[in-house]
């Protein structure tokens, strides 16, 4: 077994299952999602996500979960993006990725050539989670 890095998204309102929703609408895979009420919990909390989990094909998970106010302090900033990374060959699935994600919510950076040679873009979807997306260069230029 391999050690995996997976980013953990945090929503402080009530919005994760959305997001995820979303996510997997753009991305594909298999979601799945455990309520805190499918841990015990009763009440307004039960209905949120405990933990929500996108796997994607190609290896990609993404995590993410409600986070209560007496539980976590939820801070949207710049301390963090989510980073898609592929080749030429993704550039395509790439490219709608970042329109679809940036949907209702603000590009920072369109995805266009970099001074690096690849294609570079940075948005902030609907729910405040920071996106980078880098395509890179063929090589032949």
């Amino acid at each position: 077994m391999s050690i995996n890095l997976n980013p953990y998204l945090n929503f402080s309102d009530a919005r994760a299952r959305e997001a995820l929703e979303l996510y997997q609408s753009v991305m594909g895979g298999e979601l799945s999602i455990m309520t805190f009420g499918d841990m015990g919990t009763e009440g307004p909390l039960a209905s949120q996500v405990m933990h929500g989990q996108l796997e994607v094909p190609g290896g990609l998970v993404l995590m993410g979960a409600d986070a209560p106010p007496e539980m976590a302090q939820v801070t949207f900033g710049d301390s963090m993006s989510v980073s898609l990374s592929g080749g030429p060959e993704d550039g395509d699935q790439l490219r709608s990725w970042f329109a679809a994600l940036s949907e209702g919510g603000e590009v920072r950076q369109p995805l266009e050539a970099a001074p690096w040679g690849d294609e570079f873009g940075m948005l902030v979807d609907r729910f405040g989670i920071p996106w980078m997306v880098n395509i890179a260069g063929d090589g032949g230029s």
